[in-house]
């Protein structure tokens, strides 16, 4: 038998070696080592869950044993999960990633709930419903609400040509492509509007503070995302004002926000003339995730 900390061969099997990955990862300190090693396997050989089930006894082929020891080596090294596969689900969708692009986390979910909660109030007569995704990444909010509007159109702007490549991938991906654009600018300062919905991910964590972030962020997520400014209300500062010129009336901004934030941005909201309607709403730790606000009709 093959030792637990050594790396892989054609030895192994399938279920030995998603066992053997997992127990490396755990006495490394990894979180959630088990589900780790269960992706990881399964993107190194091609496998599912079920596949990697049914298909446990089976041994790797020589490319399967290098490629996933490449694997392990990388997530020791606390690179995430999503970033070696290459791709993560959001909203039951897979999209593909890049180093210009945030990994997209459960917590943004909310976000999407609640664009979805305001839209569905809200009736729209006599053309497609717009919707504008300020700093898109990978396009995972933009994409998740054209996916659930079906007559949508949507833009996603991003200061990175490399961002955008990879929006626009997941976007034809995904077969979307011809319902969305993709622009090159500072948040909305190249979109004319009117929009009758807008969501952003803006960076929102203080640039002290991200030296404390895990190394999986720290070191593996774009800084350009990240970092808010001294206090971590830039990004709100600039785009809240954009937002509101570019709101249809009766349109509505949503905005993620980080832990103790929500009160901040609401304030902000209200100084650019939106009205707050309703309370954040929570991710599923109970914090304050996603922010709202409308523009009312004159």
């Amino acid at each position: 038998m093959v030792p637990l900390a050594a790396g892989f061969d054609s030895g192994h099997s399938i279920e030995h070696a998603r066992r053997a990955l997992a127990a490396r990862l755990q006495a490394a300190g990894i979180e959630d080592s088990s589900l780790d090693a269960r992706l990881l396997v399964g993107g190194a050989v091609g496998l599912d869950l079920t596949g990697l089930i049914t298909q446990g006894a089976r041994y790797l082929t020589s490319d399967e044993a290098l490629r996933l020891e490449g694997y392990a080596q990388r997530r020791l090294a606390r690179e995430p999960v999503a970033r070696i596969l290459g791709v993560r689900e959001f909203w039951g969708l897979p999209f593909r990633l890049s180093e210009a692009t945030l990994v997209p986390r459960p917590d943004t979910e909310t976000v999407v709930e609640l664009a979805l909660e305001i839209f569905r109030e809200r009736a729209i007569a006599g053309r497609p419903p717009r919707i504008a995704d300020i700093g898109t990444g990978s396009g995972a909010i933009l994409l998740a609400l054209l996916h659930e509007i079906p007559d949508a159109f949507g833009v996603g702007t991003d200061l990175s040509l490399s961002a955008l490549h990879t929006a626009r991938g997941n976007a034809a991906a995904l077969g979307l492509a011809g319902r969305a654009a993709f622009v090159a600018c500072s948040y909305a300062a190249a979109l004319h509007g009117p929009f009758d919905l807008i969501v952003s991910n803006p960076p929102y964590i203080p640039a002290g503070e991200i030296p404390k972030l895990s190394i999986e962020v720290r070191e593996y997520d774009p800084h350009l995302a990240l970092d808010g400014g001294n206090d971590g209300y830039d990004a709100y500062r600039a785009l809240i004002p954009q937002a509101a010129e570019r709101l249809a009336p009766g349109g509505a901004l949503v905005v993620e926000a980080g832990q103790g934030q929500a009160g901040d941005i609401e304030t902000l909201m209200a100084a650019a003339a939106l009205s707050i309607d309703r309370p954040p709403k929570a991710d599923l730790a109970g914090i304050p995730r996603a922010v709202s606000a409308r523009k009312m009709p004159p």
